[in-house]
């Protein structure tokens, strides 16, 4: 994990574990039939190709510091792929993933360009620095009996495990991972791709057994499927409206707003804070960045003239009625904000969407809307 980021042993283990699952996550991708991914195989991640293809094996580190010609991260991997119980013969590429950079005076920079004799040599130079005090210490420190494990195997095995070794540095970490994995879905709309995300690393984490951890390309693909299906919204809806409630403040702050002011002329004030909130919820509604805010403002404009509408032949009708100016003032307010809202399409909107608009409308002083009723 990455160097400094914290003092907690279980929850660094923890974070590397899950950046090897993203790793996998993300290969799962690329997945063609008959392949599949296998975590804690022979490593940390494996591709596995059909019957008679050669696979491909990965050890995934996310370090910050630099990756250098002494680093533990490239010996201790080697050692592990050098190891009698690792079949290096079931793979055709042995890969080191890692997010650190080559250290600025590392001679492995050239490693994948190299052929295994060359590499071999590399390996050799790198260890020939080590002096006889350090490699006979009664306790050499881990990074050198790292080294001598590697140098220790005989030529034919080093070259032809090295052969296959490829360095792939600076890769993504965590967050860009997350990025690139939501970045794949085509329809799912911008505010479901976090759902999407977190239902393929469930799934992924589900396929664990006590046995094996695998995902294979048609589950991997049923599951892609399914999670689209789910999220890719096909018609338009609003967003969730849950009744905010203004606070004092909020109530205070906005009591010079033309909308509040003409509640205040009613004598309806205990009306104010309902009205408030509903305001302040369909404006952060307005600011929030939809996937769909284009629409949604467009449909909030059209809906909101229908409204204004409507009022205006209940305020008509009101005045017709009205032998008390402040009495019938409220009554109308009462019917008004109570009514049900106007439909849109197969959609009833929230009521508390409704009268957001409504206030809104009232605090546009050139619409010259009010509720005082004048006998």
């Amino acid at each position: 994990m990455s160097g400094g980021q914290t003092k907690n042993a279980a929850l660094t283990a923890a974070l590397a574990f899950h950046y090897q699952m993203l790793i996998g996550l993300d290969k799962c991708f690329s997945l063609d039939e008959g392949q599949s991914i296998w975590f804690e195989k022979d490593g940390d991640v494996s591709l596995q190709m059909p019957s008679g293809e050669l696979s491909t094996q990965a050890e995934v580190k996310d370090y910050t510091a630099p990756l250098t010609d002494h680093h533990e991260n490239l010996w201790k991997t080697l050692k592990n792929w050098l190891a009698p119980e690792f079949d290096h013969s079931q793979y055709r590429i042995l890969m080191l993933h890692t997010t650190q950079s080559f250290g600025a005076t590392s001679r492995l920079r050239d490693w994948n360009t190299r052929s295994a004799l060359q590499r071999l040599q590399v390996l050799k130079d790198i260890y020939s620095e080590r002096t006889e005090e350090q490699l006979n210490a009664e306790k050499p420190s881990e990074i050198i009996r790292l080294q001598k494990k590697v140098m220790e195997n005989n030529e034919v095995l080093l070259k032809c495990v090295l052969g296959k070794v490829t360095l792939f540095t600076e890769a993504d970490n965590a967050k860009e991972l997350e990025k690139r994995i939501i970045s794949r879905p085509v329809g799912i709309p911008k505010n479901n791709l976090v759902s999407y995300l977190h239902g393929l690393i469930g799934f992924v984490y589900a396929q664990a057994t006590q046995q094996s951890w695998c995902v294979r390309f048609q589950d991997f693909s049923a599951k892609c499927e399914e999670l689209t299906t789910q999220l890719c919204k096909k018609e338009f809806t609003f967003p969730t409206f849950i009744g905010y409630e203004a606070s004092d403040l909020e109530v205070e702050f906005h009591q010079d707003r033309p909308f509040v002011q003409k509640i205040s002329e009613i004598e309806h004030h205990e009306m104010i804070t309902d009205a408030v909130g509903n305001w302040i919820e369909l404006q952060n509604s307005l600011l929030d960045e939809l996937d769909e805010y284009p629409l949604y403002k467009e449909k909030t404009l059209n809906y909101q003239e229908k409204l204004v509408r409507r009022f205006k032949l209940a305020y008509s009708t009101a005045e017709l009625e009205a032998a008390d100016s402040i009495k019938s003032s409220k009554l109308l307010y009462n019917k008004t904000i109570a009514e049900q809202p106007l439909n849109i399409g197969n959609d009833i909107p929230p009521i508390e969407y409704k009268n957001g608009l409504i206030h809104d409308a009232m605090d546009d002083e050139d619409r010259d809307l009010k509720w005082r009723i004048e006998l």
